[in-house]
């Protein structure tokens, strides 16, 4: 794959993609409304908001392949969420189709299946139970993705990652934690597997806590190479207990979840999935 473009490059998942994938495509395209001035050898740069179908539409021209990583990353209000996570999204499918762009990898999130309860596996086709606004969008742009790759060929591979960081910080994250070259790999299997059509996967490491059933990910020929357990003794020892009076330590969402939650917590447990 010769140009690949990155949104939100300048993001934390962003720049640590950037620099995973260092070198391997020709051009690595980096678009962010936030300026990048430390641009390398094969990469350039289009600074851009995605609300604007304009700037997109220019960014995408010449385009093999596109690293979604753009958009709102957390719970916010509607209006937020909606220009980022609905608009955004929309006018990066329909600029891929203009250029003729033939593999997006999106970013999902668990927060799309936020409200199921941690003592079951949840896989890939599960029905959506988004944990507020955020999880909602990001089940939309599922949607989108399989219709872009239905009607117009344009292959997706949507991940559901759980939280990608240097290491997993607290015990939810034991369950839900991917690593920067673990999620690299899975980018990479999004770009470059010759039989994607429309599939999702979550992005989690070799977790052996883990609340999903990553069935697909491996049929794809992903192998992850780090493990959240390896650091339990160090996230338990500094465990602050979650509130048992809160829906969160419950359900997969967490904290996403308590947010304006109304009535008992009790209730999750007598939700039919």
């Amino acid at each position: 794959m010769k140009t690949v473009l990155l949104t939100g490059a300048a993001g934390s998942i962003g720049s640590a993609l950037r620099r995973e994938l260092k070198g391997i495509y020709g051009e690595l395209r980096l678009a962010d409304v936030k300026a990048i001035n430390d641009i390398g050898p094969g990469e350039t740069f289009h600074r851009l908001d995605i609300a604007d179908a304009g700037a997109l539409n220019a960014a995408m021209k010449g385009v093999d392949g596109v690293i979604h990583m753009a958009g709102q990353s957390v719970e916010a209000d509607w209006d937020t969420v909606h220009r980022q996570n609905i608009v955004g999204l929309y006018n990066l499918y329909e600029a891929a189709r203009s250029a003729g762009v033939k593999r997006i990898v999106y970013p999902s999130s668990n927060h799309a299946v936020g409200f199921y309860p941690r003592n079951r596996r949840v896989g890939a086709r599960a029905v959506f139970r988004p944990d507020g606004r955020y999880g909602i969008s990001k089940a939309f742009g599922e949607l989108v993705a399989a219709m872009y790759a239905d009607k117009y060929g344009i292959g997706s591979l949507c991940i559901r990652i759980g939280n990608a960081n240097d290491k997993p910080i607290d015990k939810r994250r034991l369950s839900i934690w991917v690593s920067w070259r673990d999620l690299a790999q899975l980018v990479r299997i999004g770009l470059e597997h010759p039989d994607i059509h429309f599939e999702i996967v979550y992005g989690v490491s070799d977790n052996e806590r883990s609340w999903f059933d990553n069935a697909t990910a491996y049929q794809l020929g992903y192998r992850p190479q780090d493990r959240a357990e390896d650091y339990a003794v160090e996230v338990l020892a500094r465990e602050v207990p979650e509130d048992p009076d809160k829906v969160g330590p419950r359900v997969i969402g967490g904290g996403f979840a308590d947010e304006e939650y109304v009535g008992d917590p009790d209730r999750v447990e007598k939700f039919r999935y």
